[in-house]
């Protein structure tokens, strides 16, 4: 999963947080599946409830409503839920750049990072099997090395490919639908 998620500044944790605000659970929803709607429906009546208790009580039920529903959003990718991360982690550079070409409406800076990204991989991997192939024949060592970056090279290209065709979140064992 993108590795924002279950941060407290991710996207989840931001719908919970204007859900709670607005006092509409319905603005959180749509981060998790049908089947834990219930759970956190539930779990948003008795924040809400609990948030009049005072400043401890708000911060306890905040959080607590966090954790709820970042656990079933990530059930519903098939993932586990390993507690709220704090806000601020460098996500690197995709994360930004996908979630600008949403707001944007244009794909084309992501689709520049990504191919740039790949073919760089591919010219290094590439170049080490190319060097590696040079010496195969200096012995069982060189021989092995060659075919260690020939078939890291495959095996990553193969990987690559699977999870460009796979539904989202499919590599964490998610139930969402393919596109395309």
């Amino acid at each position: 999963m993108p590795p924002h998620c279950d941060s407290l500044d991710g996207p989840v944790v931001t719908a919970a947080r204007e859900a709670l605000e607005k006092q509409d659970v319905d603005l959180v929803l749509p981060y998790v599946h049908e089947e834990g709607e219930a759970e956190v429906r539930e779990a948003f009546r008795l924040a809400t409830t609990a948030r009049t208790l005072g400043s401890t009580g708000r911060e306890v039920a905040d959080r607590w409503f966090f954790e709820t529903v970042v656990r079933v959003h990530r059930a519903g990718e098939g993932a586990p839920f390993t507690g709220l991360k704090p806000a601020g982690l460098d996500i690197g550079p995709v994360i930004p750049v996908a979630e600008r070409a949403v707001e944007t409406g244009s794909a084309d800076e992501l689709a520049r990072l990504l191919c740039d990204i790949v073919r760089r991989q591919v010219e290094a991997r590439h170049s080490r099997a190319m060097a590696c192939k040079e010496h195969a024949a200096d012995g069982v060592s060189a021989a092995r090395e060659y075919v260690e970056a020939t078939l890291g090279l495959e095996v990553w290209a193969h990987h690559l490919y699977q999870q460009a065709m796979a539904a989202p979140h499919e590599g964490a064992g998610g139930r969402r639908r393919s596109v395309g």
